[in-house]
Order: structure tokens, then sequence, then C-alpha cells
């Protein structure tokens, strides 16, 4: 104990005493260089984030007592294990993940290995690249800010090392590279704007959000929605061109699924041409959606669309069951516009035969509610009464809602109806539709969204994963394919109000989920919300969502009907030049004028500077001289230095007479023989 208090107080009076300034210099570069990497510690394997950890720790120790750089041959071997960690990991060292990991270890091992200014170099470019590769794994404002700060701190590493004289203080050299960064800002916006774009992500991989699906998928069996409400991620926000409709009509419709396998649904594989009638009554709905990539080719829209969207470069289809699928998987941003019913009448003349698709099941499931459906057919012919009968049973015999049900076995629709009597949306859809299907009652389960929350900041619709829904469709004689949802039979407030509302207290976290009662915090806390996703949706909508088309929708709003490549490459010439000279030219007129002796004092010192002879920050003219008098130069160039430092103090600090008969000697102005005296000195 008593030898590590003695080092901490060896370290606090080091650091009150204050750090050679090329300690201090490093020390900076690798705190730049830990903010760089450090947004990549969320998905690199952790004993990558450890490894990169443990060898900036290295370099900053070796720095703080000046201890010598470790070997090459210690090096090399560290150097192997690291990329066969990469390997055992990836299986690769090709690919985004496999190539991040490798960029982020070697960076940190450069470090170790920084020996020449050159190295300064390649750790500051190293460090910009890993910096852009964050972009990768995310693009909010966020990210955009600590990208940000990242290059001011590493501007501000890089100029450290530069300055040969005076040492400005950390906060001055701080606000110098902050400057240098915001003077860049508005060639950065020209080439944003009006350089080509190209479709895909703005920064990414298309085939990352292809690869990773996520979202609601196109099958759905006990647990699949239920864990996906645990999740706050948006799924798509939405702008209506009028008063949103009331949260029980917001049913977003995705999948529509009718194969049953006596667990999982499925869409049908092969349905026979269904009829298109669709009689709409009442006012349609108009509104706009930016839907999140998923991966995956549903789109969403409220209830009955009217018609596909459009999207560029990836046709939209509207099915027999009127689910929107694009030809390509969403695997960037998008918005489309669209038109849907909320009061309809939808394929009453539907034939028999195309119906008997959605009344199969498989064989050797469930007999006890085959036996129950029995009792029920019984009692009643009508299928409008058959199904009011259902819903009267969910809602006043024992049933629950609850995220955590009990696992089912082989006959679930069996054990979930007469046994456990609790489930998710996917239970009760799931067993109403079999317990249709049963009755001779065509019916399908639909997968969606149900619901939003209205931000009263920008005005947008937000439906996030939390909900993601599962109800049902019959078909009824004379009224066509009608939506039964037994889940609001069931906890009517998940219909009416939300997800949490609708569950006990505590199973979903009302804190969480900022939808608990009200409260002063809560409120504040949604406040709060609400304006970080105002933010982020505008981010979204204007710098993520720049796309091609909205490029040429913006050109052509200036008047540039068809920009092409050539058009857009002189208008970002043209543009970048006017704001470089709009930013360059006050900087010049404003700059400071310098003397022309003290710039060739400057350039003396330097040059004494390489020979090994610097001046030292408290020395002026006379004492630098004085200094000199003893050095080793040779005879010929210390008497031109001495003879260069005493006219310069002359120069300088002498009167106005004794400058004015130095102008009239025969060897020339001044200026002209400190010119030849700094030439001597070399």
């Amino acid at each position: 104990m008593n030898s590590t208090a003695a080092r901490v107080a060896t370290w606090r009076e080091r650091l009150m005493r204050g750090l050679p300034r090329e300690k201090s210099d490093t020390l900076l570069l690798l705190g730049a260089c830990a903010l760089v990497m450090m947004p990549h510690a969320w998905h690199l394997p952790s004993w990558a984030s450890l490894a990169a950890s443990a060898l900036l720790l290295w370099r900053g120790w070796i720095t703080f007592h000046g201890n010598r750089m470790p070997p090459r041959l210690l090096l090399l071997p560290v150097v192997a294990l690291l990329m066969l960690g990469v390997y055992a990991s990836y299986g690769t060292y090709l690919g985004r993940e496999a190539g991040v990991c490798m960029l982020v270890l070697l960076l940190a091992l450069k470090l170790l290995e920084m020996r020449a200014r050159r190295d300064l170099f390649v750790v500051t470019f190293l460090s910009f690249f890993v910096l852009l590769t964050t972009f990768f794994y995310s693009q909010t404002i966020a990210s955009a800010l600590l990208a940000s700060a990242g290059v001011i701190a590493v501007l501000t590493a890089l100029m450290s090392f530069q300055y040969t004289g005076v040492h400005p203080p950390l906060r001055r050299r701080l606000m110098a590279a902050s400057q240098l960064f915001l003077l860049a800002a508005p060639l950065a916006v020209v080439l944003f704007v009006f350089f080509p774009r190209i479709q895909g992500p703005l920064w990414g991989m298309p085939q990352d959000a292809v690869r990773n699906g996520t979202g609601l998928s196109d099958s759905m069996e006990p647990g699949s929605i239920s864990e996906l409400t645990l999740s706050p991620e948006i799924a798509f926000r939405v702008r209506f061109s009028d008063a949103a409709p009331p949260p029980s009509a917001l049913y977003w419709r995705g999948p529509v699924l009718g194969h049953y396998d006596g667990r999982r649904w499925t869409p049908l594989a092969s349905a026979l041409p269904s009829s298109r009638q669709v009689l709409g009554r009442g006012k349609p709905v108009h509104y706009q959606v930016t839907l999140e990539a998923s991966g995956r080719r549903s789109l969403f829209a409220l209830d009955l669309p009217a018609g596909p969207p459009q999207l560029e470069n990836n046709p939209v289809q509207i099915q027999p069951d009127f689910q929107l699928l694009a030809s390509q998987p969403i695997s960037q941003r998008i918005r489309y516009d669209a038109v849907s019913s909320l009061d309809y009448r939808l394929q009453a003349n539907e034939s028999a035969v195309t119906l008997r698709d959605w009344m199969d099941l498989p064989p050797g499931y469930n007999p006890q509610t085959h036996e129950f459906a029995t009792r029920l057919r019984a009692r009643s012919a009508n299928d409008m009464d058959l199904v009011n009968a259902v819903l009267q049973m969910f809602r006043e015999q024992n049933f629950r809602y609850t995220l955590r049900p009990p696992t089912l076995g082989r006959h679930g629709v069996d054990e979930f109806l007469f046994a456990t009597r609790a489930g998710f949306c996917e239970h009760y859809a799931g067993a109403f539709v079999v317990l249709m299907r049963i009755l001779d009652i065509p019916a399908r389960v639909v997968t969606g969204y149900q619901g939003g929350e209205l931000n009263k900041v920008d005005g947008y619709l937000t439906v996030r994963q939390s909900d993601a829904h599962a109800w049902a469709e019959v078909w009824l004689a004379g009224r066509g394919w009608v939506r039964v949802d037994p889940t609001a039979a069931v906890a009517p407030d998940r219909v009416e109000r939300n997800l949490s509302a609708a569950l006990a207290p505590g199973a979903f976290g009302s804190f969480w989920s900022l939808q608990g009662p009200q409260g002063p915090w809560l409120t504040v806390l949604r406040k709060l919300r609400d304006n970080r996703d105002a933010i982020d949706n505008a981010w979204n909508q204007w710098v993520l969502n720049y796309t091609p088309a909205k490029q040429r929708g913006f050109l052509q709003s200036l008047g540039i009907d068809n920009p092409d490549w050539s058009t857009l490459a002189i208008l970002v010439m043209t543009l970048g030049a006017a704001v470089t000279a709009l930013v360059a030219l006050p900087l010049i007129r404003h700059r400071e004028k310098t003397d022309p002796a003290d710039m060739l004092y400057k350039k003396l010192c330097q040059e004494l500077a390489r020979q090994g002879l610097p001046r030292a920050a408290h020395e002026g003219p006379l004492a630098y001289r004085k200094r000199l008098q003893q050095s080793g130069l040779s005879a010929e160039r210390r008497l031109a230095v001495l003879g260069f430092l005493e006219l310069y103090e002359t120069i300088r600090y002498g009167s106005p007479a004794t400058v004015d008969a130095l102008r009239r000697t025969r060897y020339g102005t001044p200026i002209q023989q400190l010119k030849t005296l700094l030439i001597q000195s070399r």
C-alpha cells in the first residue's frame, strides 16, 4: 500500500508540474484515438475491444514513464495473435465486420510503432478512416456529433505536433481545430447537396439490411410477435394529410397468412386468383409513410390500401389478399404515399373455389377444438352469430392477455382454449382462425401493426416494433372479408390505447415505455422523447433520405430540368469554388501582416533549430545572440548569425535615426542585409 501510495503521489506531482510537451501531445493523440475507436466497442467482439484498450493503456504507460517503445520482435507475435483472433471470430479477413475489427486493432498497434513524423500522419489518416466506418453501423445525429468530436480531437492532436515555437494552451488548440472544422463545413454542404447521388443507402452496404432482416416476419407462431413487442425500435413514421384516424382504426396491414401446419402460420404457397371487388365507403385517408429498412419485401398500409405505392427502381404489387409486396427487399429507409379505405366491403363476390384456400387445416391436430366447434355449430347456423359467440367466450371466460404465456405442445390450440387461456395476440388470432375454419367459415391471419403514437412536436405518427399485432379476417356471405380482432375482446385497451395499457403493471414496464399513468416526471420524459424523435425524424427526412429522386426534385425547383452528371459536375465545381472563395477571402484580408524583418528572424530561428540550436521561449534576440557566441557553429556561419541578430536588434529596437543610417549604407537596405546574412548562416 505504501509503495502504491508513493507511486500515486509521484504521478500527482508530475501532473501538477505539467508534463513535457512531447508527452502531453502523445497523450492527446491517444485520447483522440480512444474517442475514434469508442463507437466500435458496441459491435466488436469483447476480446477485440479489450485488446484495443490494453494496447492504448500500454502506449500511455510508455509515454507517461518515458520508457522505450517495444521492439518489433515483441510486437510481431502480438500482431499475429490478434489477426488469428479476427479470423477465429469471423472466419475471414474480408467483409465489413472483419475489416472494421482489423482497422481498429491496427490503429491501436500503430501507436506502439510510431517513431517518426511520417507515422504520425499514418495514425491520423487511419483514425479518419476508422471514423468513417462508424457510419456503417449508425447514421443518427448522435453518431454524427460523436464523429465530429473525433475529427476535432484528431485535428487538435495533429496541430499540436506541428508547433515549433510557442505551444499554445490546449483550449486554444481545440478552438483552432474547431475553426478548421467549421470552415470546411460549407464546402461539405455543397458536396452533399449537389454531388450526384447514387441509388442506395447514404453510407452503408445494401446487403447488410437484406441479410439482417428485422421487424415483423412473414410467418407467425406462438411467441414470435410477443418477442418483437419488447423492442422500442421505430418501424415506420406516418404523416396524414388530414387529421389522424382514432387509435382503434389504426390497423397497418402487413403479411397475410393462410397456411397452417399445426403450429406455424405462413402465406399461402399458391392461392387461386381472387376478385378485386372493393366497395369503399366514406372518405379515403391520404398519408405518407417513411418506412425503416427491414430487409424484407413487405410494405405497410392502413387497413385496406387503394393501390400499390410507387417506389423508384423497386416496383410494388398489391396481392389478392391486399398485402403490399415490393420486388426487392427494403434495404434502406424509403418514403411512399398511400391512400386507404377504413370503411369498405371487400370481395363479397368471392367464389367458393377460391375461398377453399382459406379453410384448410392439417389433419390430426386439436381434437378438443373440433368437438367444441361441433357443439357450437349445433347451437347456431348463422356465421356472424358464431363469430360473436367465440368473441363472447374470450370476453367472458377467464382468458388472460400476457407477454409470457405458458409453452404450448402439439395440440396448441386445444391447450390454449381449454387449459392455459393465457396468450398474446398471435395466440388469440391463431386460435380464432382455426376455430372459424373448423366451423366452415373462411378465415385468415393478418399481421402488421396496430396503433402508433402521435408526436405533437412534428405531427408524425410513430409506429414502433412494440406495436406489432395480429388479427383475423373472416369471410361472411354478403359482407365479404371482415376484420375481427379477438385480442380486443380480451384486452380492449390494447386497441383503444396501447400495449402497455393492456398489460398488467410491471409486465411491460410503463416507465420504460413512457406510457404509464400521468405524472410530472413521466410527462417531462415523454416531452424529451418526443423532441428527440422529432429531431431524429427531421434528420432522417432531410439528410439520410436525400435520395437521387429528392436531389432531382430539388434541382428542378431551381430550374434545372434534366440534371445529368456533367451539369452536376459543373455545379459542384462552380459552387465549391464560390464557397471556398467566400470563406477564404475574408481570412486573407484579415490575416496578420508579418513584418519582413520578423519573418526573416523567424526563418533564422527555424534554421538554427534544425541545426540543434533552438531558441528558448523566453529568449529575446540579445540573449539568443549571447548564447550562440559560445556555440559550435563554424566561425563563418557564427559570424553571419551574430551579425544577423545584431542587425535585427537594431532594426527592431534601435532609434529611427540609426535605422535611417543603415538605409544609407552601401550594403543595401536593412532587409536586404538580413537576407544576405540569413543565406550566409545556412
